[in-house]
């Protein structure tokens, strides 16, 4: 019997090891057969643990990194928000991913105020700005049932809520009591705290992160936070803890798990590619990347410099436009212009080498993006 059986063992021995590659988002173990947002499931008792300790972090405020550690019901720390939350748009939105916004829209909540300061923000006018109207966490909450109501949207997307995490905790859980029924998109820079994140597990059905830049220097100088690349490495871990890889519904929506996105810049391919290596080995190989190529110059890109103003004001001149301004007389001048076709290339290129698959891609066919 021993002789018999060594043919057949060598057989299999030579047999070179084959793996299978997924090519579907929409496939087992990402499609959900039904889904219940995690705020639903929530125990009595775990609401009540969660309403106290938003109450606690308002009253000496240390949720986001900048651990200002004020009241904010009596003063504002660097985000400039109070107890209440200043909110600039409320509505359906179709400016997100497909399996984001779907048909219906997805119910944006852009919140005023940011806890960053990109030079470069795309939302200068809403994050750098406070416009836009007051509302206590129980008004904030009632407009998501109206999202969910008349909007018929598909979830409700919180939009820069890194700095009113304790007000967001206490919309969802007001909402959750008067009949929200639809899923939680966080959707933020993923400069958050640890202690920020914990508080809205259970609450929040799907991350939408942003991983904007790898180098420290780059983030002292563009987002004027020193830490920014180490906090969003910590916070994306435990986004993927809580939620999971991105899983959908047979209709193409995301229901539940992780978005990252990477806005591509003008010169930082390779930070790019670090990220997306990071994403492939620390997140997880099935992480869903959106990789954006849609950067402008925005904000205080492309800005004449004080001093070139203050020259042509002293000369006769006091208008001076960003573009007629001189490369070396407008504020980051290297990042005033669009990215090209071969950065973009570059970092998916990277992505692809180490491993992700799951990218926004547009479809190739007249159905869902999924």
């Amino acid at each position: 019997m021993k002789w018999a059986l060594r043919p057949v063992l060598r057989s299999v021995a030579r047999q070179p090891a084959t793996t299978k590659r997924r090519s579907l988002h929409l496939a087992p173990p990402f499609l959900l057969d039904d889904y219940t947002p995690r705020y639903q499931l929530l125990a009595s008792r775990d609401a009540s643990l969660k309403r106290s300790a938003a109450y606690g972090h308002l009253r000496e405020c240390n949720l986001c990194p900048r651990l200002c550690g004020v009241n904010r019901y009596e003063t504002t720390g660097t985000c400039l928000i109070g107890a209440d939350v200043k909110v600039n748009v409320i509505a359906p939105h179709f400016g997100e991913e497909p399996c984001i916004q779907g048909h219906n829209g997805s119910g944006a909540v852009f919140m005023s105020g940011c806890n960053l300061r990109c030079t470069f923000c795309q939302n200068y006018d809403i994050s750098h700005q406070r416009n836009g109207m007051d509302l206590t966490p129980e008004q904030l909450g009632e407009w998501y049932v109206k999202l969910q109501e008349v909007g018929k949207v598909h979830n409700v997307n919180i939009v820069t809520p890194e700095h009113v995490v304790p007000q967001v905790a206490l919309s969802i859980l007001h909402a959750k009591d008067l009949g929200l029924r639809i899923p939680i998109v966080y959707n933020t820079s993923s400069f958050d705290s640890l202690a920020s994140l914990q508080l809205m597990d259970g609450l929040v059905d799907v991350y939408l992160a942003d991983f904007k830049v790898w180098n420290p220097a780059t983030s002292k100088r563009l987002l004027k936070a020193d830490d920014y690349a180490g906090t969003a490495r910590e916070s994306l871990k435990e986004m993927r803890r809580q939620v999971g890889d991105l899983c959908f519904t047979s209709d193409g929506l995301a229901k539940r798990g992780l978005l990252v996105r990477h806005l591509v810049m003008p010169g930082k391919e390779e930070e790019g590619a670090q990220i997306m290596r990071f994403l492939a080995s620390e997140i997880s190989p099935d992480c869903f990347v959106n990789i954006m190529e849609q950067y402008h110059p925005d904000a205080h890109v492309g800005k004449p410099k004080k001093r070139g103003r203050a020259a042509q004001k002293a000369a006769g001149d006091s208008t001076v436009s960003s573009s007629s301004a001189s490369t070396d007389q407008v504020r980051y001048a290297d990042l005033n212009r669009p990215v090209t076709n071969k950065e973009v290339s570059y970092i998916r290129r990277a992505a692809e080498e180490a491993g992700l698959w799951r990218f926004n891609d547009p479809p190739k066919h007249d159905g869902f993006a999924i």
